[in-house]
């Protein structure tokens, strides 16, 4: 017996560092590029646009209205009317009342929701299969027919208030207000944050006439996606939205971003981290490069594996949460690097980032580094279309921007066509540090010094 448990001992002891042995992982599928079978496109008389794509196995249906009017049809003095037309939507309609609406959509396996965003407005739901026709009546029904009850008018002001005094209490909010302002003067995308005067001021007729000028059949496109009846959907688009007018095109006014090397700081007296936003205007997704600087900001800050990331949390530990992005609009762009740092090495946090760029600029990235991000980005987009929802986001993106289909259907093939000499001079042409915008949020005494020599080009 002792011989025996003896022999399994060392059968074990000899048999760990085999199991130990890191085992490399299987190499990743080939993502596939996008595809829609059979989806249907058509246009009611009053120009509203409709895409029925149908998808999946599951019997449920998402849908999606999409109406160009968002923040960037507010005028000064109008900041969150739009946000606050959303809410007041959702409080009823000419026949329904909001529990009624909440209750019909329940009844339906699903919700309906208004949502705004800078662009664009969205009134979304998502039901079984069998009520897809009866959630585009709902649909319409909240569109078309709100009632605009005044009653509720200012326990929704009240929300919009702590919203407000919530996000401005934020050092993160508190940057991105100041970021957009400075490169933004004089336009809706420059004014994230309205005043309480504001809020305060609202009224009904206000809510009202931003409705009438703004949401109309001219300016709407509904999706529908998933399992459903494609006739009786169809019909009943036609018979809930056909009388809709068609209203008057969107007028939203051309943005002109402006920027320099400067350095914009927000005092936050004891602040334990500074909040760095650090960016400059580039090109919309309409533009021939567009792909190819979603690549290099990948590969520079925008992923988990991105240099900057690795450099300023991984070797230096100055920050937890690094994070660039190409921010878009309609017509417009701005790349943005994004850290809380620590308050001592808010100064040493930008020389690395600094340093990251300029060592981009002065040469390409290694051809493996450069397919580890493109790897990255492929899957992400294929698992961006495994859903419902995920498929009409795509759509309703594409349209926004006015892109042709070729954008999505050959958006892997463009992620890998794009070579380590293509990022150095993407990232030569459009990320030039030299006329970054810097903004600081963070303890003036710890840290004005610590900012002063990015206030110009060294």
């Amino acid at each position: 017996m002792k011989r025996l448990a003896t022999a399994a001992a060392l059968l074990l002891a000899t048999a760990l560092p085999v199991a130990a042995q890191k085992q490399a992982p299987p190499e990743g599928g080939t993502p596939k590029d996008f595809r829609l079978a059979q989806a249907k496109t058509l246009t009611l008389p009053n120009g509203m646009r409709v895409t029925l794509v149908p998808y999946g196995a599951v019997p449920k249906t998402t849908m999606v209205l999409v109406i160009r009017a968002g923040n960037v049809h507010e005028g000064p003095e109008q900041v969150w009317l739009a946000d606050l037309m959303g809410d007041l939507m959702e409080e009823g309609t000419t026949t329904r009342t909001a529990e009624q609406i909440a209750n019909e959509a329940a009844g339906m396996g699903g919700s309906l929701n208004v949502n705004v965003a800078p662009d664009q407005m969205t009134v979304g739901g998502d039901v079984l299969a069998e009520f897809a026709p009866a959630m585009v009546r709902l649909m319409a029904d909240v569109a078309r027919n709100p009632s605009w009850p005044a009653s509720e008018l200012p326990r929704l002001k009240a929300d919009r208030l702590r919203q407000l005094t919530i996000q401005k209490s934020q050092p993160q909010s508190m940057t991105l207000e100041e970021f957009r302002r400075v490169m933004y003067p004089d336009h809706p995308y420059g004014r994230v944050f309205p005043t309480e005067a504001m809020i305060q001021g609202y009224t009904v007729d206000d809510v009202k006439a931003f409705y009438a000028a703004n949401v109309s059949a001219g300016r709407a496109r509904l999706y529908v996606g998933g399992r459903f009846d494609a006739a009786a959907v169809e019909k009943a688009v036609r018979e809930a939205f056909g009388s809709w007018a068609k209203g008057t095109p969107s007028m939203a006014p051309q943005p002109k971003p402006v920027t320099r090397r400067a350095v914009h700081l927000l005092d936050r007296p004891g602040a334990q981290q500074s909040t760095i936003y650090l960016g400059i205007p580039v090109i919309d997704p309409s533009h021939a490069d567009y792909s190819a600087l979603v690549v290099t900001n990948a590969l520079l800050g925008g992923s988990f594996a991105s240099r900057i990331t690795s450099n300023i949390r991984e070797e230096k530990g100055y920050t937890y949460s690094p994070f660039s992005q190409v921010s878009v609009r309609y017509r417009d762009g701005y790349w943005v690097q994004t850290a809380d740092v620590t308050t001592a090495v808010t100064g040493a946090s930008l020389t690395e980032i600094f340093k990251e760029i300029d060592r981009l600029q002065a040469e390409a990235p290694s051809a493996d580094e450069l397919k580890g991000i493109q790897n990255y980005l492929a899957g992400t987009f294929v698992l961006s279309n495994s859903s419902r929802q995920g498929i009409l986001n795509q759509l309703s993106f594409r349209d926004l921007h006015g892109l042709p289909d070729t954008y999505l259907t050959d958006y892997v093939k463009r992620l890998y066509a794009v070579t380590p000499e293509e990022v150095r001079r993407i990232a030569q042409t459009y990320l030039r540090d030299e006329e970054m915008l810097l903004v600081v949020t963070g303890d003036r005494s710890k840290i004005d010094e610590q900012v002063k020599p990015f206030e110009v080009v060294p």
